[in-house]
């Protein structure tokens, strides 16, 4: 779920008011207080898995809505030179911070603030190896646009990462209701806060005592899960509008279309997860 905040200017029609909109910046800016080298290591290791490559060493990597920068992060110490971009500025705020911790002065590691709707924008980039946009694109209000604008900055060969939330018909409609209320104000946000993270909490127990495990353990070893934290992406979860959901078999199909081939596909482990795919830009694309 994690990811940051990409969408144009709000003065763009159709684009909801910023007091619409959930924090994302805000919540990476908390969650870099909990950050740590084991957080780190978990968040490499995940994209060394998915990718399939132990080293970037001589890659371009994009990082399209780099959220709290650790995504970024992890492909500079991979070895690629990294460009990192957010419409949000806290979320640019937080990137340039891990730059400064790990990175500062580092010539191959540039951030700026931008949309990936901004088609101008996206193509003054150029072109890179990997493209990575993990649970970003369905949060622009414009989810065709952005994917097809994330195309435009793949090298022909390059790889394309990235995580969509999984269509899931009623239920998702009801998760967007509720995310829409979130955003709709304080009261909201203090209801649903009240409501939810306590149903987050007994569900998990729930389950927990079915299998007969240790409740603490959901909270240790969900760092696990790309160096995330349970509590910051309860909050990104609950919050993360806009919202938009899309079926594994269109996006396929919407890539294999631009010239690419579906190399690996992860669906979620729960129904309203991200789908994961990465696609690779044919040579002559």
């Amino acid at each position: 779920m994690v990811g940051g905040d990409l969408s144009p200017p709000m003065t763009t029609p159709g684009i909801p008011t910023e007091d619409r909109r959930f924090a994302f910046g805000e919540n990476w800016r908390r969650f870099l207080s909990v950050l740590s080298d084991e957080r780190i290591e978990e968040a490499t290791k995940s994209l060394r898995e998915f990718l399939g490559r132990d080293s970037l060493a001589g890659k371009t990597f994009l990082d399209i809505g780099s959220g709290s920068g650790l995504f970024s992060l992890a492909a500079r110490r991979m070895g690629a030179t990294v460009t990192s971009f957010d419409y949000d500025a806290q979320s640019v705020a937080c990137t340039q911070e891990l730059k400064r911790r790990y990175f500062a002065e580092d010539a191959n590691w540039r951030i700026e603030q931008g949309s990936i709707l901004d088609r101008r924008y996206v193509e003054s980039l150029g072109q890179f190896d990997v493209c990575y946009s993990w649970g970003v694109l369905h949060h622009t209000n414009n989810l065709w646009q952005a994917l097809h604008n994330a195309n435009l900055a793949v090298k022909p060969g390059g790889l394309l990462y990235i995580a969509i939330y999984r269509d899931e018909g009623i239920v998702s409609a009801c998760w967007k209701a509720v995310k829409r209320a979130y955003c709709s104000g304080p009261a909201g946000k203090a209801l649903l806060t009240a409501v939810f993270y306590p149903a987050f909490f007994c569900g998990g127990l729930a389950i927990d005592l079915v299998k007969f495990q240790n409740p603490a353990r959901r909270y240790r070893e969900h760092i696990r899960l790309r160096g995330m934290s349970l509590i910051h992406d309860w909050a990104d979860w609950l919050g993360g509008y806009p919202y938009e959901v899309a079926s594994a078999d269109r996006l396929i199909a919407f890539y294999e279309n631009l010239g690419y081939r579906l190399m690996k596909l992860q669906a979620p482990g729960h129904g309203f997860g991200n789908n994961q795919l990465v696609f690779q830009k044919e040579p002559h694309a």
